[in-house]
């Protein structure tokens, strides 16, 4: 206890650091408040580090606050956007390309079937086809194929 009494600084740069390391590694950014509080500490003892403040705990106390209250002002809506941008892709399932022909005939309105790999499949199409045509899976949800000519 008597280290961390003598060393504040260097305990903030290790508390800083350790809070960062859990809110980005751990908790992979899901909430930023630890994440801001692990910015306050650092900020803090470089304000201690400087000299432009005495470090002790009530000091580290108070600058940690208002340094966490800046951080949450200052990086919260940056923060929500970035997290908010997701690539939307498709993902190319087992299904994506497979060939067969048509025993009936289907279009938007009127989905077929078709039996594969002992499961009977819903096929949909955004475009009428005739049976015994040659399609190939473009997509497949569950249950569902959707297709389109080859």
């Amino acid at each position: 206890m008597e280290w961390i009494n003598d060393n504040i600084t260097t305990a903030l740069v290790v508390a800083g650091l350790l809070l960062l390391t859990i809110e980005v590694a751990v908790l992979g950014f899901a909430t930023f408040v630890l994440f801001f509080v692990g910015i306050a500490a650092l900020v803090t003892a470089l304000v201690f580090y400087l000299g432009f403040m005495e470090p002790t705990y009530l000091n580290a106390f108070f600058s940690c606050a208002f340094f966490t209250a800046i951080a949450a002002v200052a990086l919260y809506k940056p923060l929500k956007t970035m997290q908010q941008k997701v690539d939307k892709k498709s993902v190319t399932g087992d299904f994506t390309g497979l060939r067969f022909r048509l025993t009936e005939n289907i279009g938007p309105t009127a989905p077929g079937k078709h039996t594969y790999s002992g499961i009977t499949w819903k096929v949909q199409s955004n475009q009428s086809i005739q049976a015994g045509t040659e399609v190939e899976v473009v997509n497949a949800d569950v249950g569902t194929f959707y297709v389109e000519p080859v």
